[in-house]
């Protein structure tokens, strides 16, 4: 028995989440069901976190012990063989028999992407939030400076565990163009709250759209502060169907 790290990308549009959950479609069945047909017995696999109904990825972490007899490349091709056309092992290898993908992470990395246009663009809509009216670029730039360093990030989402902890570190958050008028915002941290990207996202094109200050979300990041803020922000989530999970890190 041999316990193995698997990379995983996925179209999340077809997914009610990574994780599993009785009578709907997602990462974690579907992948299990691949595994079972492999032989796999156990409980359930390991994922590196949760991602959300329409939220795809590039670079989820999963972990599954697995008496395997054959090469890793054997195991590969027959992973990807069993699984469904929006899901795929990108890469795999066999670890030490307590790695675990949660919480041996030291860091994630998101992606949001998003455009400015007055009129619908089905392609890349599937892919990224169509925003209208159009963000100020210089404000929206901006407004991703208060998240780096270690903050009470409450306001911005809840935690992962009933007893879990508000507090992040943010080692980067910034945006760049990618075409004429489409933006990517980059975030990484060592561990994110539930929804906490999507709210980011959302706030930050809010104070570029001036609906709210930066300021006010600077503010908002102060643990004394943090309950104070919830009211003052405006509600709302950025869609899910912009955001990836790129990237899991790791110590080597």
């Amino acid at each position: 028995m041999a316990r193995y790290k698997l990379i995983l990308a996925y179209d999340g549009s077809n997914f009610s989440g990574s994780q599993r959950q009785a009578g709907k479609r997602t990462v974690q069945g579907e992948l299990e069901k691949a595994l079972t047909k492999l032989g796999w017995t156990g409980r359930s696999i390991l994922l590196s976190g949760r991602t959300d109904s329409g939220v795809h990825a590039t670079g989820q972490v999963a972990a599954a012990d697995l008496n395997w007899s054959h090469s890793d490349s054997d195991l590969l091709r027959a992973l990807n063989s069993l699984l469904p056309a929006d899901l795929v092992v990108r890469a795999l290898e066999a670890v030490d028999a307590k790695f675990h993908p949660r919480f041996d992470a030291v860091s994630r990395t998101y992606r949001y992407r998003l455009f400015c246009q007055p009129l619908r663009d089905p392609l890349r809509e599937r892919f990224a939030w169509r925003v209208h009216p159009p963000a100020d670029v210089s404000l929206l730039q901006g407004a991703a400076q208060p998240f780096l360093g270690t903050h009470d990030f409450s306001a911005f989402g809840s935690p992962t565990t009933p007893r879990g902890g508000t507090v992040r570190t943010v080692m980067k958050a910034a945006w760049t163009q990618t075409g004429g008028d489409e933006w990517q915002f980059e975030v990484q941290a060592d561990a994110f709250l539930y929804r906490m990207v999507r709210r980011m996202v959302f706030l930050q094109v809010a104070a570029a759209q001036g609906k709210v200050s930066v300021e006010v979300i600077a503010r908002s990041l102060a643990k004394q502060a943090a309950a104070e803020f919830r009211s003052v922000l405006p509600a709302g989530l950025a869609p899910a169907h912009g955001l990836t999970l790129v990237e899991v890190e790791y110590r080597s």
